[in-house]
């Protein structure tokens, strides 16, 4: 009877992956700030209809005054034969799009921007890891593409 009234009170599992994520957001931030960056926002939920979109950070480079939106892939491994962004398909540049968008227009952002993705190779347990910095990943569209010329 105990068992069945505690069993609420027992911890949940720790999910790796979120575990290794965060670690890996954690490597990503130091990286931007020793750039000389300010973080902005990390975890950064614009989009008030779709709470699923997210920006892992939102820095800003003073030098260019460029607001850069990074997402963090944390990987096990890293392999010569697997491409890099292999994780960043299609659906995955779509809704950071309407994040980055929604970001943009709600904070009334009206200078430069771009997007980069940070990979990391390794997990918190090693002590070694590789750090892959990818700068102006093209995920917008041009905005003249779905301009109907008549």
């Amino acid at each position: 009877m105990f068992e069945k009234l505690f069993s609420a009170f027992k911890k949940k599992p720790v999910n790796i992956g979120v575990e290794h994520g965060k670690w890996g957001e954690d490597i990503a931030a130091k990286y931007i700030f020793r750039k000389g960056w300010k973080i902005l926002e990390r975890n950064s939920r614009p989009c008030s209809r779709d709470r699923r979109l997210e920006i892992d950070i939102v820095a800003y480079d003073e030098k260019t005054d460029t607001i850069i939106f990074v997402e963090v892939k944390q990987h096990k491994s890293h392999s010569e034969y697997e491409r890099r962004l292999r994780s960043i398909n299609s659906k995955k540049k779509r809704n950071m799009r309407i994040a980055c968008r929604s970001w943009i227009r709600s904070h009334k952002w009206q200078s430069g921007f771009r997007f980069d993705v940070i990979e990391i190779f390794g997990t918190p347990e090693e002590s070694n890891f590789e750090l892959d910095h990818i700068e102006r990943v093209n995920i917008f569209v041009p905005a003249d593409k779905f301009v109907r010329w008549t």
